[in-house]
Parts: C-alpha cells; sequence; structure tokens
C-alpha cells in the first residue's frame, strides 16, 4: 500500500503530524544531550569526541545508551546549574535570607500568617 497515492486523507495527516513529532522529539534530546555532553568538566575530549562520532554513526543507539547511562547525571548537573543560577540572581537583586526571614517574623507578628505558615516559609527560606 502507498499511501501517498492515496491522496489527502485522515490516515497521512495522522503520519505527517507523528512524523513531525518525533522529529521535534529527537531535536530536542539532540540539544539537550550534546548541551550536557559538552558542559561536563569531569570527562576529557577524546571521550567527547567518541559519545560525538557515536551519534554521527549510531544515532538512536548512542542517544538512548547515553541516556540510559548518564540519565541521573544530567539531572544532578541541570539542578546544580538552576541552583548556582538562582544563587547568582539572588546576589545580583540584593535577596537575602535574613531579610526575607525578617519581613515573615514581622507579618507573623502582625497576624497576617499563622505559626504554622510562618514555619513552612522560614524552612523553605534555610534551605
Amino acid at each position: 500500500m502507498f499511501f501517498f497515492q492515496e491522496g489527502f486523507t485522515y490516515r497521512n495527516f495522522l503520519l505527517d503530524v507523528l512524523t513531525i513529532f518525533f522529529f521535534i522529539v529527537w531535536f530536542w534530546l539532540l540539544i539537550t544531550v550534546a548541551s550536557d555532553l559538552f558542559r561536563r568538566h569531569d570527562i576529557s575530549g577524546w571521550v567527547k569526541a567518541i559519545w560525538v562520532i557515536g551519534w554521527i554513526i549510531f544515532p538512536f543507539i548512542f542517544m538512548l545508551a547515553y541516556l540510559i547511562f548518564q540519565g541521573r547525571g544530567m539531572a544532578e548537573r541541570n539542578m546544580q546549574q538552576a541552583r548556582q543560577a538562582r544563587d547568582e540572581l539572588r546576589s545580583a537583586v540584593g535577596f537575602s535570607a535574613a531579610d526575607e526571614i525578617e519581613k515573615l517574623g514581622r507579618l507573623k507578628q502582625a497576624g497576617s500568617i499563622s505559626d504554622a505558615e510562618f514555619t513552612r516559609l522560614r524552612a523553605r527560606l534555610v534551605q
């Protein structure tokens, strides 16, 4: 059966949408994994080159292998990068946990927040 000889059908439309979806997901994974690989400082340039050559020769196998073997490390590195960006933003803006705790204390004294809310928000700031 040749799908494209039928013209514009619902089945052809669904196949096109599914193909475009997988194409977008593939490039999203490629960019995500490549950015993680090139941001790493714990592996050498030769290992990075081997991964890239593997992606060129066997793209699906090496992409899935990297996600399987380095998935947890990718998540940890992303969390670390987000934490670092948050800390840099806080230092640029002038955020201070002590100032925020003082503001929470004033809100508690004014009766705007309860004791439970105060302890919850204070614990979140201390983290």
